[in-house]
């Protein structure tokens, strides 16, 4: 996120054969890393400092493992050429790594002849170009038709997407449905238990019938009992009368004749009045039974319709339920797809996202390899152009000889001059006249300032490959392959004449002559006559600021630039301008609010310095913006749209400012005034805003869950430079406090908690975080001294991370490596676990997987069979952890591989390898080597660019604890994210 300056080194050629070794061997680590051997190596033999014998020995040596010890080797067999060695080293990185090129000599690459040694012939040099550039041609070919092929799997994967999102879609309606017919059952459910309460009712009244039915018969059988009573009665009196009358009439005197009558008369009269009662008594005993027989029989109807609706209700049921469970197989079915399609859509996206991050990478090679394909043909084009004057010089010089011949040169250069003018108007009207030719996609990527002479000459000079000086047939040429390759001239023709727009110069009244910037750093006044440069390198008009594609290119005079303008934003939403002081120059050349400043460019000490902001916080663009001074170049670029987001989430409070990255502590701070932050070494916090108010030195972070993406205690931390400070002053008191504990004879306790990781960055590339830094040390230095101390260039108290989500069981890894071998075998005993067992190769295989850094770590030298990537990723394909019975070597690795291991140290002392002592004797080894291994071993972790958990010595007593205890770290460790850093390797 710094600005990169690019200050002019000494001449090559004034430099010793000692000095170029010195200069190559300080950088000896950084070429060894960044260059291709094989790339280099035809040039080398060209200039004639390696053989053939060297090259198969350097690209073909088994001893040779990895590129970084070809390169290695290679240099030293240049360093056996001498002089030579070293100018042909610098002149193939010149050509082929001008970046490095630039670290290491500290000038700036060109391809101009004078700027080569002469190690190689001219005509063999242009041959060596053109061969170049064709072989970049040919890999931007492949990019493209690689970037074809990934839009085309991106669009696969997006119908994939569409597809279960339909299915997804589908989902809902079967829920819904199933939601549905839920609430059907209740009501159904609902309306059983109302018949269910219809049944108990009728069941009661049945009941009631039932029992007034038992009290009718009663009375019936008592009415019954008494008629038949009566009856008895009465037969026992008309005997008794028959019998009396028989004795009366056997034996009655005439005088008991009339008594007897009277007697028979009243007799008779009470059998009269029985024999009329008994019928109406008869009639109502047979009424109540009609009736209570009709009732009898509408109470069987009722029960058995009853019976029959229980029955009906009864098969309801049992098919509601039957339906029931079909709805809830269904449910879980539908559950388990929904969860598949969930996770199916997950992997998917995060493939998409690779895609596009391999697509952006695609497109932005493609235009370094254009930026530098153009650059190459406008050297060409100007190499032309000297071959012109020569010719001209030559055919004066025949001219003088004879006046034949001076007029015959005169009409034959008159007659070049006049077609190479009508071929170049021809060359630069004829793009115009063809609007089929298509845009370049994606020209944002590549920077307009460098650009702006490329553009340029490329309507004037296109793909040109003959050494020969230019003519009307080599501009014909020229048209043809226009018109054959359009993939590679991509610059619109008509929109290189509407690019420029001219802004005079407003610190002076009278108008001043444009300047023309060159590739090169250097300009060319307007004033500069036409005729003194060939038709075909001229410019149709010179302007101030040019605009390419959606960036503008603004120069101004930059004095306390702060003044005139404010900021805000960051580097995860870029940096924008957000007020413009009226009356200023920065209001005078057009800079509004909402643009993007993108790059800075301006000179200080008599040096050209670069500083791109594009992706840099608040705090390093302030620092930036306020060292420019005297004559400036600001890369704007609108984004209104995301600059109004921005200023919406800032006044809502969603976000406190335009920075969000994530760091892990290097040391140990304790909490402090004004909300200071209280962090541990090796925490890991959230950084939100850089500039908070009213701290200058201080940073607003937030520790992070360890498991979860979300901010917990919020606080101040100190800035980078400042908590370098600290870390410094740490470093010095632990140093005399182990001093004085050395001379009191006492040894520092293992159990202290660590205060400090030492992190070096001489294996880092650019670090975010180093503009804080430098500000401090261009503020202690004077302006002329150029030897200032760099100490962020050793130390850093912060380290920026990534975090990591593995979707499957991680590896484990137990350290230190003795102690690991003899648990390995018990912790894979366990369910979920697997040891990772080796494999047999044969000797091309184990060569091209050790060329393709599969090999984690031969199992036995001087065979080939050893631990591969292929074995691990068996293991993890299962859903089972992986045991590796290997050592810390195998890290960088399984990460280059996205494989994140759980790393797990044993801390280890004198008392508690004691408990271990039969185990280690089992695998004959002792408590010294176990000692001294851990102790070998533990520095080595703070070089791991990522996290890993200490077992302290006192949290076990035996094998089962530890082996417990191992086994909830891993449980813990399994569920937390990965934080990982940028590669130190």
């Amino acid at each position: 996120m710094a600005g990169e300056c690019v200050p002019e080194g000494p001449d090559l050629g004034d430099m010793s054969e000692e000095e170029l070794w010195e200069l190559i061997n300080d950088n000896r680590h950084r070429i060894s890393l960044g260059v291709r051997p094989c790339i280099l190596i035809p040039y080398l033999r060209q200039a004639r400092v390696l053989a053939e014998m060297d090259e198969d020995e350097i690209l073909s040596s088994h001893n040779l493992t990895n590129r970084s010890m070809r390169t290695s080797y290679m240099l030293d067999l240049l360093r056996t050429q001498g002089r030579n060695g070293a100018v042909a080293l610098l002149e193939s990185l010149m050509i082929h790594y001008p970046t490095l090129y630039t670290q290491v000599t500290g000038r700036k690459p060109s391809t101009e002849p004078s700027r080569f040694s002469g190690l190689i012939k001219y005509s063999e040099l242009t041959e060596y170009l053109v061969r170049a550039v064709t072989g970049m041609q040919k890999e931007l070919q492949e990019a493209r038709c690689e970037a074809s092929k990934k839009s085309a799997h991106c669009a696969s994967l997006q119908l994939e997407i569409r597809q279960i999102m339909d299915l997804e879609e589908k989902s809902r309606g079967l829920q819904a449905e199933n939601e549905r017919m839920r609430r059907h059952l209740c009501s159904l459910q609902r309306d059983v238990t109302k018949l269910k309460d219809e049944k108990c009712d009728v069941y009661m009244r049945y009941t009631a019938a039932i029992e007034e039915k038992s009290a009718v018969n009663m009375r019936l059988h008592d009415l019954n009992l008494q008629i038949y009573q009566l009856q008895t009665e009465l037969q026992k009196a008309q005997t008794e009368n028959e019998f009396q009358k028989k004795c009366s009439l056997r034996c009655a005197s005439p005088a008991d004749t009339p008594r007897l009558q009277e007697e028979v008369r009243s007799l008779r009269c009470q059998l009269v009045k029985v024999e009329k009662l008994d019928p109406a008594r008869e009639d109502i005993l047979a009424q109540d039974l009609a009736e209570a027989i009709d009732s009898q029989v509408e109470l069987a109807e009722q029960l058995r319709c009853y019976r029959e609706e229980n029955e009906q209700l009864l098969t309801d049921k049992q098919g509601l339920l039957d339906q029931k469970e079909c709805l809830s197989l269904q449910v879980q079915q539908l559950t388990l797809d929904c969860k598949m399609h969930q996770q199916k859509s997950t992997v998917i996206q995060n493939q998409m996202k690779e895609l596009q991050a391999e697509r952006d990478q695609a497109y932005l090679s493609r235009d370094e390899a254009q930026a530098m394909i153009a650059r190459m043909l406008a050297e060409k084009d100007t190499l032309r152009c000297q071959l012109v004057e020569l010719q001209e010089q030559v055919f004066s010089l025949q001219a003088k000889r004879s006046p034949r011949g001076q007029r015959q040169s005169c009409d034959e250069t008159e007659m070049d001059w006049e077609s190479l003018r009508s071929s170049c108007e021809e060359s630069l009207l004829c793009p115009l006249r063809t609007p089929t030719r298509r845009l370049l996609c994606r020209m944002d990527a590549i920077n307009p300032m460098s650009l702006m002479s490329e553009c340029e000459d490329s309507t004037a000079s296109v793909r040109s490959r003959n050494p020969e000086p230019p003519s009307p047939e080599s501009f014909r040429r020229r048209e043809e392959a226009l018109y054959a390759d359009s993939s590679l001239d991509t610059v619109d023709t008509e929109s290189l004449f509407e690019d420029f727009v001219f802004i005079p110069d407003v610190g002076s009244e009278d108008k001043q002559t444009p300047r023309l910037f060159l590739s090169n750093g250097s300009s060319i006044d307007g004033s500069v006559s036409r005729t003194s440069y060939p038709p075909f390198l001229m410019r149709s008009r010179p302007k101030a600021i040019r605009v390419n594609g959606r960036v503008l290119s603004i120069s101004l005079q930059g004095e306390a630039l702060l003044s005139q303008l404010t900021v805000v934003g960051g580097n995860k939403t870029g940096v924008f301008v957000h007020q413009v002081t009226e009356g200023t120059l920065a209001h005078t050349v057009g800079i509004s609010r909402g643009a993007q400043i993108v790059e800075v460019r301006y000179e200080q000490n008599q040096k050209a310095l670069k500083m791109v902001l594009e992706d840099s916080t608040l705090e390093e663009a302030m620092w930036a913006l306020g060292q420019v001074t005297g004559l400036c170049h600001l890369s704007l670029r609108p984004r209104q749209d995301d600059y109004e987001a921005l200023l919406q989430q800032l006044q809502s409070s969603e976000t406190i400012s335009g920075d969000s990255f994530y760091v892990r502590v290097n040391m140990s701070l304790s909490a402090g005034p004004n909300g200071t932050l209280a962090v541990s070494c090796n925490d890991i916090l959230h950084v939100t805003h850089t500039r908070p108010a009213g701290t200058e030195d201080s940073w607003r972070a937030s520790q992070v869950h360890p498991c979860q993406l979300l901010d917990l205690q919020t606080g101040n931390v100190p800035n980078y430079y400042r908590a370098q400070r600290l870390l410094i002053q740490a470093i010095e008191d632990m140093s005399f406090q182990t001093k004085k504990s050395r001379k009191a004879g006492r040894v520092v306790e293992q159990n202290k908690q660590k205060a400090v990781r030492i992190v070096s960055t001489g294996h880092h590339g650019r670090n975010p975080l180093w503009v804080s830094v430098e500000e401090e040390n261009t503020k202690s230095t004077e302006p002329g001294d150029t030897s200032a101390p760099k100490s962020c260039l050793t130390l850093m108290p912060y380290s920026l991370v990534t975090p990591i989500f593995p979707p499957i069981c991680r590896p484990v890894l137990l350290l230190p490596t003795i102690l690991g071998h003899s648990l390995n075998k018990k912790v894979a005993d366990w369910q979920g676990f697997q040891l990772c067992e080796p494999e047999v190769l044969s000797a091309s295989e184990h060569a091209a997987r050790l060329q393709r850094s599969e090999i984690l770590e031969e199992f036995e030298q001087g065979t080939h069979c050893c631990y591969t990537l292929q074995c691990v990723e068996k293991v993890m394909k299962k859903g089972i952890h992986c045991v590796l019975p290997l050592g810390l070597d195998c890290v960088r690795r399984l990460h280059r591989a996205q494989i994140f291991p759980i790393i797990i140290f044993i801390g280890l002392s004198a008392r508690s390898a004691r408990k271990l002592k039969s185990k280690l004797q089992r695998h004959s080894q002792s408590e010294e080597r176990l000692l001294a291994c851990s102790k070998s071993e533990e520095p080595l972790l703070d070089k791991l660019p990522c996290l890993y958990h200490s077992v302290a010595p006192d949290s076990w007593s035996d094998q089962a604890s530890l082996l417990t205890r191992l086994r909830s770290i891993i449980w813990e460790e399994q569920k937390k994210i990965v934080w990982v850093e940028h590669d130190q390797w």
